[in-house]
């Protein structure tokens, strides 16, 4: 059995890995990512390894248990790094204040060393888990698809090589080898969901691999779905930071199609970290049925000609204030936009419509809101230049957000 859970394993690590010369591990001492560092040890063959355990300071004993996982990675010879948690007093959810610090502090970590990717211990019953946590909270088919084998965020790609290995073969394995690990006593606490599902399942003998096929035969459906919306999209455009779609496909689309481009569009063109909610984007894809405008998440999104706009709102532009240039005339704007060529005492800020009568914004095609919510420089309050409605010789505006962007989202909702 041992002997196949390495073969396993390994050809995870050969499919995620194989053409990776720098890896780290998220290694916290429990039997998961130990049982991961071991294998990846055996695994590597000339490739640089390194782990670090990230220590959130929460409970006593944690600086310990970072001490203990450092040692065993030494042992192996793998240079190891402890990552401590800053902290404040923590309002919400506790395990997902400190998921998103962790995934921080590892991301900073790995591309300091320039890792290409750090592997972390999820198990098949983590993912079993990941799936009954998320159905109880409603989820589409994306959230029941479980944990990616390969994803990335944060800045940095995140591999799990374990997830077609139960969690107590894993311990079996190391037991087998006679090698020690750390167990964390916050998984036995019932105040965490996880391990309230954990819990359950194991009182309803819910068998963990059956369920976590459940969520490779959703992966499945997903991805269908996803081509789907790659073709219902055909012909769109990106123009002036502004997303356009083709409106008869998109409104002969099933609803979970438009939904799908309705998020991508609005995340896009809001250059947004996260998606808009499901309930509001319910409310949009209504009204545009309906054909009516509506706003989401700082988008305008309106039928109009033929086309779906996805527009920056004006007054969300505006927010975003005015900037002044870098040493070299240079000015990042919205999270939209990159200027150049911008004099000292000049500031990047959104054109507004007033300023639209001074120009001839008609002839640049683009609808007035759309004209209105693009960069413009300017100088103790006087109109310097629109480098997105007519050209400038020193100044130029590129958007930052492309259709390759846009179609890329696809892939992620």
């Amino acid at each position: 059995m041992s002997n196949e859970l390495g073969v396993s394993v390994f050809r995870a690590l050969d499919r995620l890995a194989g053409d990776m010369g720098a890896l780290g591990v998220a290694l916290s001492g429990g039997g998961d990512s130990m049982a991961l560092l071991h294998l990846a040890h055996d695994w590597a063959a000339g490739r640089r390894l390194m782990a670090a355990t990230v220590d959130h300071g929460l409970r006593e004993g944690s600086a310990q248990e970072a001490a203990l996982a450092g040692e065993a990675a030494q042992r192996l010879g793998v240079p190891h790094a402890v990552l401590h948690w800053q902290h404040d007093e923590i309002r919400g959810n506790l395990m997902a204040a400190a998921r998103e610090a962790r995934l921080a502090l590892l991301s900073e970590w790995a591309l300091r060393n320039g890792l290409s990717a750090v592997l972390l211990g999820h198990t098949q019953d983590d993912q079993a888990e990941t799936l009954l946590m998320r159905l109880g909270r409603g989820a589409g088919v994306d959230g029941l698809s479980g944990m990616a084998e390969a994803r990335r965020s944060d800045g940095m790609l995140w591999l799990r090589p374990l997830l077609g290995v139960q969690r107590q073969a894993l311990r079996d394995w190391l037991v087998e080898r006679r090698i020690t690990w750390v167990e964390d006593p916050s998984n036995e606490n019932p105040d965490f969901e996880r391990v309230r599902v954990r819990k359950a399942m194991e009182a309803l003998h819910l068998p963990t691999a059956q369920l976590a096929s459940v969520t490779a035969n959703l992966a499945s459906a997903r991805d269908a779905l996803q081509v789907f919306a790659q073709q219902v999209a055909t012909g769109a455009e990106m123009r002036a930071g502004s997303l356009l779609l083709p409106l008869g496909a998109f409104s002969r689309a099933p609803d979970e199609i438009r939904r799908r481009l309705m998020v991508a569009g609005v995340q896009v063109v809001a250059a947004a970290p996260y998606p808009p909610r499901r309930e509001t984007v319910a409310h949009a894809l209504r009204a545009v049925g309906a054909g009516f405008r509506t706003t989401l998440d700082g988008v305008i999104v309106q039928p109009a000609a033929g086309w779906l706009h996805f527009i920056r709102e004006p007054a969300t532009a505006n927010r975003a204030g005015q900037i002044a240039p870098d040493i070299d005339g240079m000015a990042l704007w919205d999270g939209r936009w990159r200027l150049a060529g911008i004099a000292p005492g000049e500031t990047v800020g959104a054109l507004g419509h007033d300023a639209l009568a001074k120009l001839d914004w008609r002839a640049s095609g683009l609808l007035r809101d759309e004209a209105a919510s693009t960069p413009a420089v300017w100088q103790a309050g006087a109109l310097v230049a629109a480098p997105v409605l007519r050209s400038h010789p020193r100044i130029t505006a590129e958007p930052l957000r492309t259709e390759g962007e846009f179609r890329r989202l696809l892939y992620s909702h």
